[in-house]
């Protein structure tokens, strides 16, 4: 039996099979109309579905975080960082966006 490195091992316990289609997206800044909208119009126009999603405002400070489903996304994952980051702009927000397995392996180690 072959004996595999550390950082395949990590790599594997890190990234289950489920993950590789989906991504976690946060978003930050202050409360204001239209972030959830923004944010949700941008994913659906390049046909990326919100399979989970939590929202906070405390005090004027909004928080989002999504779990989205890429498997049938219309453009490259680099052309819906740079489309979120556009719409970022627009609301005054921050928005962060990862592919789930290097979110998962980010918090791994």
């Amino acid at each position: 039996m072959e004996k595999k490195g550390s950082l395949e091992l990590l790599k594997a316990m890190a990234r289950p099979n489920d993950v590789q289609d989906r991504g976690v997206v946060t978003v930050i800044g202050k409360d204001r109309v239209g972030i959830i909208a923004g944010v949700a119009k941008v994913l659906a126009d390049q046909n990326v579905n919100i399979a989970d999603i939590t929202q906070t405002v405390m005090r004027d400070l909004f928080t989002m975080n999504m779990i989205v489903d890429f498997s049938k996304m219309r453009c490259s994952f680099h052309e819906l960082s740079k489309l979120l980051e556009e719409e970022a702009k627009k609301l005054g927000v921050k928005i962060y966006i990862h592919k789930e397995e290097v979110f998962r392996f980010m918090h791994t180690i």
